[in-house]
């Protein structure tokens, strides 16, 4: 979401970033994602939390034929083409500055009779969520997007509002630091929250959460 240098600068990893082109196979189909590293930084190069989160949800772990889904922080959209590609109705969301790059790996990934299933829209987390349906999704989906404690509060915030009782979070994400304990430990505040995967290679962790029920909360 945010527009800034990522901490893990050096090294042989950061290479991958700086091909124009990234190529994977999702849902019977190549994709190849455009990067842009040195025009949008982080949101414009595909990071591991997006490959494990896609590879989760083709292992149809979640139904997603007909589901209603949101991609927060979507960045170069790897996650919300596959949603897409794989039945649901997805709204791949950013902010402002990142849209057109997010739009234009979309429409190349996606065939002309699955366009209609994507939209690209702006979101800001914590402003413009008068024009989204409170509790208007079934699935919420965000791949490392819990990097910045500044925005902990507002990512919250929206949750909160895009969520209803039957909504199904998903987050792909690093625990390096402790504010990756912090944020889960926000997040139990308000959502019942499960890890349901572990990808040892990249060592990203997918955490499930939904909505604590009212019962729970006396």
């Amino acid at each position: 979401m945010a527009l800034v240098p990522y901490e893990e600068t050096a090294g042989v990893g950061l290479q991958r970033f700086h091909k124009p082109l990234a190529t994977f196979s999702f849902a019977n189909r190549t994709i190849q994602i455009r990067q842009d590293w040195k025009q949008l930084g982080v949101a414009a190069v595909v990071w591991d939390a997006a490959v494990v989160l896609s590879t989760y949800l083709e292992m149809g772990a979640v139904e997603l034929r007909g589901c209603s889904a949101v991609e927060l922080g979507a960045g170069t959209g790897l996650v919300g083409i596959v949603a897409a590609l794989l039945g649901a109705h997805v709204t791949i969301t950013d902010r402002k500055v990142a849209l057109e790059f997010l739009k234009s790996n979309v429409q190349a990934n996606l065939p002309p009779h699955i366009q209609p299933r994507a939209v690209v829209k702006e979101l800001t987390w914590g402003q413009n969520l008068g024009s989204f349906s409170p509790g208007g999704f079934d699935l919420i989906l965000g791949a490392d997007i819990i990097y910045l404690e500044e925005t902990f509060a507002d990512l919250l915030q929206t949750l909160e509002h895009l969520c209803s009782k039957h909504s199904v979070i998903l987050l792909a994400c690093r625990i390096r630091y402790e504010r990756d304990h912090n944020f889960l430990a926000m997040l139990e505040r308000q959502f019942t929250v499960s890890k349901v995967h572990y990808d040892p290679e990249k060592d990203v962790h997918i955490y499930k959460a939904q909505k604590r029920n009212v019962r729970e909360d006396l």
